[in-house]
């Protein structure tokens, strides 16, 4: 009596590789060029707004998100930054670069948060509007444009978290760019009797006697 053999597991190819790569790639373009344009967006719109009492009377506020904080903006920069420089590198340095996208997206979000309901630049506006010190905002009302700012945060993050988990099935950069990877021109011939090809020749650094 003889044993039916048990099918093995199909090993992955890299042929089979190819479309999750592609896929994963994709994605990630998609995900971090939006979530660095949607934070970027949102940090210009209003975040906060209020009145000022002021001698001639209530002055309307606004305070927007660049108004609050410059992080989400800032680090969606960084962000996007990072995304184009993981074709740039290689092996360790793209994981470095995918965490400096992952981090841009986690920051992003925190900082965005925390200015969803922060009326210190309302305030400051205030101060300012009334010429007094202690002058503050009166029936703030907050917008939902942190917590858009937060959604692209989080679009960068997935970025950076796709990048890490499947950046080292990428392509890289052509290295036909690369300084010194192509073969070496051949210098000019210089003609003895042209004395602009001389001049030419020890621009250069060459030799033209030789």
């Amino acid at each position: 009596m003889t044993s039916a053999a048990v099918p093995q597991p199909r090993a992955e190819t890299p042929r089979t590789k190819a479309p999750a790569a592609r896929r994963s790639l994709a994605a990630a373009l998609l995900l971090g060029a939006l979530g660095a344009a949607i934070a970027l967006l949102a940090s210009r719109q209003t975040w906060a707004e209020g009145d000022a009492a002021t001698a001639g009377g209530a002055l309307h506020q606004i305070a927007k998100g660049s108004d609050v904080t410059g992080v989400p903006a800032a680090l969606a920069i960084v962000g996007l930054a990072a995304l184009v420089a993981v074709f740039a590198v290689r092996r360790a340095g793209r994981v470095v670069v995918s965490g400096l996208l992952t981090l841009s997206g986690a920051g992003t979000i925190a900082a965005a948060l925390l200015g969803a309901q922060d009326s210190a630049a309302l305030d400051e506006k205030a101060a300012t509007a009334s010429g007094q010190a202690g002058a503050t905002i009166d029936a703030v009302t907050f917008t939902a444009w942190p917590f858009v700012a937060a959604l692209g945060g989080l679009l960068l993050l997935t970025a950076g978290v796709l990048a890490l988990r499947f950046g080292a099935s990428w392509p890289a950069m052509s290295g036909k760019y690369e300084r010194g990877s192509g073969p070496a021109k051949a210098a000019p011939k210089v003609d003895p009797d042209r004395p602009e090809d001389l001049w030419k020749a020890l621009d250069r650094g060459e030799d033209p006697t030789r």
